[in-house]
């Protein structure tokens, strides 16, 4: 949530005589134990000392500081400052890392410049350093915000890691089931739960899931279809016209298409493989596709309801098709076949 809120200081003494300022507070769901309301505490509790009253917050709850984008709170508090819609002359924030975890350790630079030179200066409250302005202070504050970065960096690749140490142990990371699968969630000793609905989550951190076949008229029908592509050589489009004929949705409540069917029959998953890491989207930079070499898998993690020999078959024919050769690799298969 964003909020930005105004109000003045309750204290007795004129508001003139005190330094009027505004908090910024983020959260990010990375890092749950700097709550918003724990950081505005630890600042009012160091205005208090210091004489200082807030008359303006900016906070900006389950964040991530990687970007400004998505901060709303922040980008009006860039914008406020800009226009000169401000009634403080200081910004008060618990720690560097709050006011972000950038990549690139100007940026975070570059935001407090703006308001610097709008006259506004940016304290951080929980450092043990003065921001102001000494050489000291700028070595200090360019370690701390590369060290914010390299943070982020860190626990994306832990992350990455453990994600992948799960998907080998045959755990779903995130996805819908397929049709004709089901969202199984079970406890840390393996023993089953319940299943998942359509955009339920566990709750419990210790709790995993896994793929398991759903009804066996959903099951029927995703080995008819892999029958129909092989044996009878009927494309996808013909396949998704015959279901939606037949008044039968996909698993999402829609019709059927060509790139429904498609996916139906390159993923791996029917046959019990667990793969991941296909795309990548790290520290919220551009997604890519990764190569297979990249990819994650598990063979045989999941209960297969589609036959290894007939999901292979129908890979091959898509594989076949899809085929090119160079003018000069066929100029020289041709030559080949000649002689």
């Amino acid at each position: 949530m964003t909020s930005r809120k105004c109000y003045d200081d309750d204290r007795t003494e004129p508001m003139e005589r005190i330094v009027r300022a505004a908090e910024y507070v983020r959260m990010s769901t990375d890092l749950q134990k700097y709550s918003t309301e724990n950081q505005s505490e630890a600042i009012r509790n160091y205005a208090g000392e210091r004489g200082i009253g807030i008359v303006r917050t900016y906070a900006d709850s389950g964040k991530s500081g990687l970007k400004i984008n998505g901060r709303n709170a922040l980008k009006q508090l860039i914008e406020d400052v800009e226009t000169g819609n401000t009634d403080f002359t200081l910004v008060l924030v618990y720690d560097i890392s709050r006011w972000g975890r950038f990549q690139d350790a100007d940026e975070s630079a570059y935001y407090e410049y703006i308001c610097r030179r709008a006259g506004i200066s940016v304290e951080y409250c929980a450092e043990q350093f003065e921001n102001d302005g000494s050489p000291v202070s700028t070595i200090v504050k360019g370690v701390k915000r590369v060290m914010a970065g390299e943070y982020s960096r860190e626990l994306s690749t832990k992350v990455f890691a453990g994600q992948g140490r799960l998907i080998e142990k045959g755990y779903r990371q995130g996805g819908q089931a397929g049709f004709g699968l089901r969202r199984t969630l079970i406890d840390e000793n393996g023993a089953i739960k319940g299943i998942l609905g359509r955009g339920e989550h566990k709750s419990i951190q210790t709790d995993r899931v896994i793929l398991t076949p759903g009804p066996a008229d959903e099951i029927n029908l995703v080995r008819t279809i892999y029958q129909s592509f092989v044996h009878q050589g009927r494309s996808e489009n013909e396949i998704a016209a015959d279901l939606n004929r037949r008044g039968i949705l996909t698993d999402l409540g829609r019709l059927w298409t060509r790139g429904t069917v498609h996916q139906l029959l390159i993923n791996e998953k029917y046959v019990g493989d667990n793969v991941w890491n296909r795309c990548s989207f790290k520290l919220k930079k551009k997604r890519v596709r990764n190569e297979p070499e990249m990819w994650i898998k598990a063979r045989n993690a999941f209960e297969a309801i589609v036959e290894r020999e007939l999901f292979e078959s129908a890979r091959h024919i898509i594989h076949a098709r899809s085929f090119r050769l160079t003018d000069e690799e066929m100029l020289h298969s041709l030559k080949e076949l000649y002689h």
